[in-house]
């Protein structure tokens, strides 16, 4: 697998036979350029997860892409008259030759049940990749690669490095980070590399380059 980090929520995944963006929001950059998209995926309804301003010129360069979304964000798609599809936990996507499992269902609580929101995390061909969104849902299975979210309002670097451990990725790629200063993002990759279990390999992708995983 290939994969593209924009910043912040959004990353490009190339499985070989399908390529997938998942939240193009307005913290990243250089996504609006990208072509030959098989789906966009978007976890939830904040702006850093997706750009209204940006979404539906993506959207015209990639005519064949499928637009999935969880269902409080079908407003804001139903306003900008995108076709879509609504992302339920347990459903199961295939896009080309590649299947998506929606697991989750709830953004993570940032103060006294706010904000009350869905989040559909996104798990890639069973276990090969998973983008949880504004959450820190296990995948209930051996996970290839992990987004791991870093810095949030509902997350303490604590919890990043206890979700690292858990679930116990080959590769921990951290991911949601477009709130941290530079010395703060280099902080928390020392801790993620000082706390990482066996086997595990922590790895920051350079912004808008395609890696091998």
């Amino acid at each position: 697998m290939h994969i593209v980090h924009f910043g912040h929520a959004c990353v490009l995944l190339d499985t070989g036979s399908a390529r997938i963006m998942i939240d193009p929001g307005t913290l990243s950059t250089g996504f609006e350029q990208t072509e030959g998209l098989d789906a966009v995926l978007i976890t939830h309804q904040h702006a850093d997860h997706i750009d209204e301003a940006k979404l539906p010129a993506l959207l015209a360069a990639n005519p064949g892409a499928k637009l999935v979304v969880d269902p409080d964000t079908v407003g804001i798609v139903q306003k900008l008259g995108l076709d879509h599809i609504v992302a339920n936990v347990g459903d199961k996507l295939t896009f080309g030759g590649t299947t998506v499992d929606v697991i989750g269902g709830e953004h993570a609580e940032i103060y006294e049940g706010k904000p009350g929101i869905t989040n559909a995390g996104y798990l890639v061909d069973d276990g090969a990749f998973l983008h949880p969104g504004d959450s820190l849902v296990r995948p209930g299975r051996d996970l290839d690669v992990l987004g791991v979210p870093v810095s949030a309002p509902w997350l303490k670097m604590g919890e990043a490095l206890d979700y690292v451990r858990e679930v116990k990725p080959r590769v921990a790629m951290p991911i949601h980070e477009g709130v941290n200063s530079d010395l703060g993002n280099m902080l928390v990759l020392n801790w993620l590399n000082m706390t990482k279990p066996e086997g595990t390999e922590v790895v920051k992708l350079a912004h808008g380059e395609a890696t091998k995983v």
